[in-house]
C-alpha cells in the first residue's frame, strides 16, 4: 500500500507542540486592519489551538494517525 501524502495546506497552517497539541494562526488578521482595534490585532497576532472537535481532522490531514 502506498503512503500517504501529507496535505500541503495543512503542513503550512498548523504546527505540532512538543505535547502533541495543534497550534493555528488566528485569522482576519490580513487585511482591512484601519478599523480594528489595536487589542483585537494584538491578540490575533498570537497562536491558538486547535478545537478538540477538530484535532482529529487536521492530524488526518498531517498524516498523524
Amino acid at each position: 500500500m502506498p503512503k500517504m501524502k501529507t496535505n500541503a495546506g495543512a503542513k503550512k497552517r498548523f504546527t505540532i507542540t512538543g505535547s502533541g497539541k495543534i497550534k493555528r494562526k488566528h485569522a482576519y488578521k490580513s487585511h482591512i486592519l484601519t478599523k480594528k482595534s489595536k487589542k483585537r490585532k494584538r491578540n490575533l497576532g498570537y497562536f491558538g489551538t486547535v478545537d478538540k472537535a477538530d484535532v482529529s481532522n487536521v492530524k488526518l490531514l498531517l498524516c498523524m494517525k
